[in-house]
């Protein structure tokens, strides 16, 4: 594969609040501004909000940053179609984006993604390429697939119109709640956690922005560590949306700056949360999602006003249905 990009030319700063503000304006009659909810009776050590990104249009955040990428985009370029790589959730913005925009889509994903997430890219009208997960990982690392090397490639975590598009879920959290103490963000490739950080410390440095990753695949907990980015064991679970075996070179830096720490939890705890919401507040949250609520409820985040941004609710029914049964998906017996 050739590249045209190298992730280790890019250097990320914090993004401007006049960008993220910029990007609030392009995004509107887009995205919606999600509710923020108190999750009541639920027994944890703080009063703990829900910051509702599930309700989107397409399930996820990601419709935020999606489109304000293509709508900075060279339109003239953008005309000939975009494209991204993802397990899911940023191919529906892309798709979604360029559904609106009336331009081609074609979205690279790794072999195994949820069927799910697939089946709405292709009812957005969005084309899938299925590779190898090595070869996809590639494509987010490079920034570049040459078999689609003539249309505008949107990454789907350090393009910084990206970036600042999540940053406008920061915004809303401020508004709606200004004595926020602690907001929780689940860690994928930190786009969404950077681009919050960057839109609540402009305004209230000592907020602590967390994230949140699940045990299975943690890299930015053991890169934090380290003192530097790291390479882990990387074991797939039913949280498809977030874990990885490593981080993004080009995300450290604004990562290990603006994040007070990872809060790590177990696949275990994250199918207890999604069941909790599900009883508790009628929310119905992917894994992803669910895992920033797992760590409040924890006593991760400490006390004080909390808020948990779930990211996104597009979860398999099936997968649903065995957390439903108080089971663990992945781990139940299987009938032979």
């Amino acid at each position: 594969m050739k590249t045209n990009r190298s992730s280790s030319k890019i250097t990320l700063g914090p993004i401007r609040l006049a960008e993220i503000e910029k990007a609030r304006e392009r995004i509107q009659g887009i995205a919606l501004r999600t509710p923020l909810i108190e999750l009541l009776d639920a027994g944890g050590p703080a009063r703990i909000y829900l910051k509702l990104e599930n309700l989107q249009p397409i399930g996820s955040f990601k419709i935020r940053g999606a489109f304000n990428a293509m709508a900075v985009a060279d339109q003239e370029a953008l005309a000939r179609g975009v494209y991204t790589a993802s397990a899911g959730n940023m191919a529906q913005g892309i798709a979604w984006g360029a559904r609106h925009l009336g331009v081609p889509c074609s979205v690279v994903v790794p072999e195994g993604a949820p069927q799910t997430k697939l089946e709405a890219v292709e009812r957005l009208g969005g084309e899938i390429l299925q590779v190898p997960f090595e070869e996809w990982w590639q494509v987010i690392v490079d920034h570049d697939y040459e078999p689609l090397a003539d249309l505008v490639f949107i990454h789907p975590v350090s393009n910084p119109a990206m970036i600042a598009g999540n940053g406008t879920v920061g915004l809303e959290i401020l508004e709606d709640l200004p004595d926020v103490d602690t907001v929780v963000v689940p860690y994928g490739g930190g786009g969404l956690s950077c681009g919050i950080a960057s839109a609540i410390h402009s305004q209230r440095p000592q907020v602590k922005i967390f994230a949140a990753e699940v045990s299975t695949g943690a890299p930015l907990a053991a890169s934090l560590v380290a003192g530097k980015p790291v390479k882990i064991d990387y074991q797939r679970s039913f949280v498809d949306g977030i874990g990885t075996a490593g981080l993004l070179d080009e995300m450290w830096p604004l990562a290990s700056r603006l994040l007070a720490g990872s809060l790590v939890v177990k696949v275990e705890a994250v199918a207890r949360t999604i069941g909790l919401l599900v009883d508790r507040a009628r929310v119905v949250a992917e894994g992803a999602g669910a895992v920033s609520v797992a760590a409040a409820l924890g006593g991760q985040a400490g006390g004080g006003k909390v808020v948990c941004v779930v990211s996104g609710g597009n979860l398999d029914l099936s997968v649903l249905d065995v957390i439903l049964k108080g089971e663990v998906p992945g781990t139940q017996r299987r009938e032979t």
